[in-house]
């Protein structure tokens, strides 16, 4: 893996840090590359049962493409007619949204700085996010003349509401931590000298916690966003007669008896 994306596992945590910060994060092709396996390995991985997304530096989390080297993809495929340059969102943005939503474990996003365009669409993509507050947010793509990906025409709407994330797609703007708080994209803001041990110590956490159940809660929100009542009655069934069939619900059970704090397996 690139050392512009470093990737490690501890204690059932996998940390995924962008590790560019002399470019403010910015996602390259080999960025990109790298962060698509990093998070596909965490999703993948059984043994990994909770991810931390952040980015090294204080200046941002990651500023969205590399327009450095956009630029002369850009010429390259007007020479060629090869029309390449914007298979990157089919190449690597939509596996990295994916890997990141569709993981059966919850996602923490620590923002450290600026996230915009698929900087930002990547910490919607976490389940959590805990924000510096020097941090801000910019949807960027109306700016550069591009329309939203990174599914950010899927989540944003979801967490701002339609109206509201069609304003900040068309009139793209700097949303600072308080506002985003405010907006419900930061879902807890810190000092920013406090963000890495405030996230590290809400993702150890639930990397201790109950993996099935977490996996479910993340599916049953999802489903229920796009399914009726009725439909979603049926799905919590299906997906409550999954955890209570856990060994943690067992374990968690056992310990409410015995009135102390479970200790789950994550299975």
């Amino acid at each position: 893996m690139a050392d512009t994306v470093l990737y490690e596992v501890s204690d059932g945590l996998a940390t995924i840090t962008l590790n560019r910060p002399e470019a403010m994060n910015a996602l390259n092709i080999e960025t990109k590359v790298a962060l698509r396996d990093a998070a596909r390995s965490a999703a993948d991985d059984d043994a990994v049962r909770a991810v931390l997304l952040t980015a090294a530096g204080d200046r941002a989390f990651c500023v969205g493409q590399d327009l450095k080297e956009h630029i002369g993809l850009l010429a390259s495929d007007r020479e060629t007619g090869s029309g390449q340059t914007m298979s990157t969102v089919r190449e690597h943005y939509n596996p990295i949204v994916r890997a990141l939503a569709g993981a059966a474990k919850p996602v923490v996003a620590a923002v450290n700085g600026v996230a915009a365009g698929a900087g930002l669409g990547f910490a919607l993509a976490a389940d959590y996010r805990i924000v510096a507050d020097t941090a801000a947010f910019n949807t960027s793509f109306a700016g550069v003349a591009l329309t939203a990906d990174s599914g950010i025409s899927w989540t944003l709407p979801r967490v701002v509401g339609p109206g509201r994330a069609t304003d900040l797609l068309l009139f793209p703007r700097s949303i600072g931590a308080q506002e985003a708080y405010e907006l419900g994209i930061a879902n807890r803001v810190v000092p920013a000298a406090e963000l890495r041990a405030e996230a590290e110590k809400v993702a150890r956490a639930l990397a201790s916690g109950p993996t099935v159940a977490y996996a479910a809660l993340k599916e049953a929100v999802a489903y229920g966003l796009t399914h009726s009542l009725e439909e979603t009655l049926e799905k919590e069934d299906e997906l409550q007669t999954r955890a209570g069939s856990s060994e943690d619900h067992a374990i968690a059970v056992q310990a409410f008896v015995d009135k102390e704090k479970p200790r789950y397996l994550g299975r």
